[in-house]
């Protein structure tokens, strides 16, 4: 399955950008099966450039917290999970500004995400 954000506008206001960091919940719902999830981050300035990509693999019933550097006009998140548990794995993304304080603008839970499978 593959899941996207879309392109996330994160333009300054009064010189500094909302979101300077993401942060990716992932969760296994599985009981007995895990998956294995592929991360993509790209900055989108006129073109598409990848700066994350990272393979990571979850256990049954776990759950994960990932963060990445957001401090990007535009941005974007691709995540293709596989595995027995890929249809039970759940992903949120997080906007979170200089201070750590949640950008509600930049939450993402995993119904709203783009599903490009």
């Amino acid at each position: 399955m593959i899941l996207s954000t879309g392109p996330i506008e994160n333009n300054p206001v009064n010189s500094v950008r909302p979101t300077q960091q993401l942060t990716i919940k992932i969760d296994n719902r599985n009981l007995v099966d895990g998956s294995n999830i592929l991360i993509q981050g790209y900055y989108l300035n006129g073109t598409r450039t990848l700066y994350v990509l990272e393979l990571i693999s979850i256990n049954p019933n776990q759950v994960l917290t990932k963060n990445y550097y957001a401090d990007f006009n535009s941005f974007e998140f691709v995540f293709t999970t596989s595995g027995l548990a890929e249809q039970q794995v759940q992903i949120s993304v997080w906007g979170k500004d200089a201070t750590g304080q949640l950008v509600s603008a930049h939450r993402l839970v995993a119904s709203e995400q783009l599903d490009e499978s």
